[in-house]
């Protein structure tokens, strides 16, 4: 099943990917957001289904909506917790000279970064060296504290795709790399939330950032260093996972920090980036100057 969050006259809505496009299941009567469905488990994708198999009954085209004129929202839109796990693809490591990491590097990311699918992402002020990451990111569906690897994907309610968006000067600018991770707008996270079911092996999907037309990163999740299940599990010995917390795998070979100085041409207004990853669809982000807004 393919999830997506969208706004619909004034107000946060609940979609299901169907035959013919997104059918609006807030307005078929369910009752609760995206939040509420990765909480409930089973039962709420079970309601989900019999809405989409009623709907494809009674041919009810009101509440099926067209892709292309959708206002995405990111596909997970409260999460707890947003952990990012830092040079996951030995590739990545090595293009930018780092040791192999012995154990998961963990940093943070909050919900002021999260955004959707067609959304355009303001370039800050503050960095001249805004540099994409496509990554696989993974949604805790049940609570997880020290799960053993083996039992670890059980407590996966599904993936999406993710732009980890790093503002290198920023990040670099001391030890701590939450700085450069942080701005606003950047994970935006969609278009779909698929179910684990759907993807299986999260450990073997093809992944790609795409940069105005320009293939610049083209891996796969098996290069991780710390494959999904480890990762879970490692997480949960230290922090109780709950359900809608969000895992940023971390990023293949092929970023703008990785390239030769000369060939570094970080992100600039009117760019668009696009992340793909096998199963999971077409994330798209146009990019654009900061207005300069004081609150």
């Amino acid at each position: 099943m393919k999830l997506v969050t969208f706004n619909r006259n004034g107000r946060e809505s609940l979609g299901m990917k169907v035959d013919g496009g997104i059918l609006d299941v807030t307005a078929s009567g369910f009752s609760g957001g995206i939040m509420e469905v990765i909480a409930g488990g089973t039962s709420r994708l079970e309601e989900l289904r019999r809405i989409a198999a009623d709907a494809a009954g009674s041919n009810a085209s009101a509440n099926l909506l067209d892709e292309a004129a959708m206002d995405w929202g990111p596909c997970v839109t409260q999460p707890q917790k947003i952990i990012c796990i830092g040079l996951n693809y030995r590739k990545h490591a090595e293009e930018t000279n780092a040791p192999i990491p012995a154990f998961p590097i963990l940093f943070s990311k909050f919900n002021n970064t999260l955004t959707g699918h067609r959304k355009p992402i303001a370039i800050p002020k503050v960095t001249q060296k805004l540099d994409y990451e496509a990554e696989l990111a993974v949604v805790i569906g049940k609570a997880a504290k020290y799960v053993p690897k083996e039992r670890a994907l059980e407590h996966v309610f599904g993936y999406a795709c993710v732009n980890d968006l790093s503002a290198r000067d920023l990040q670099m600018r001391t030890q701590q790399w939450l700085l450069g991770k942080s701005c606003d707008g950047f994970s935006p996270l969609g278009p779909y939330l698929v179910t684990a079911d759907e993807v299986g092996n999260p450990n073997d999907l093809a992944i790609r950032s795409i940069v105005n037309g320009e293939v610049r990163q083209s891996s796969n999740t098996s290069d991780m260093i710390f494959p999904v299940d480890e990762i879970v599990s490692y997480v949960s010995q230290h922090m109780t996972l709950l359900p809608g917390d969000v895992i940023l795998t971390g990023t293949p070979e092929g970023v703008v920090l990785g390239y030769s100085p000369e060939r570094q041409i970080y992100l600039k207004p009117g760019d668009e980036v696009v992340i793909e990853i096998e199963k999971l669809g077409r994330l798209v982000n146009t990019f654009v100057a900061e207005d300069e807004v004081v609150l």
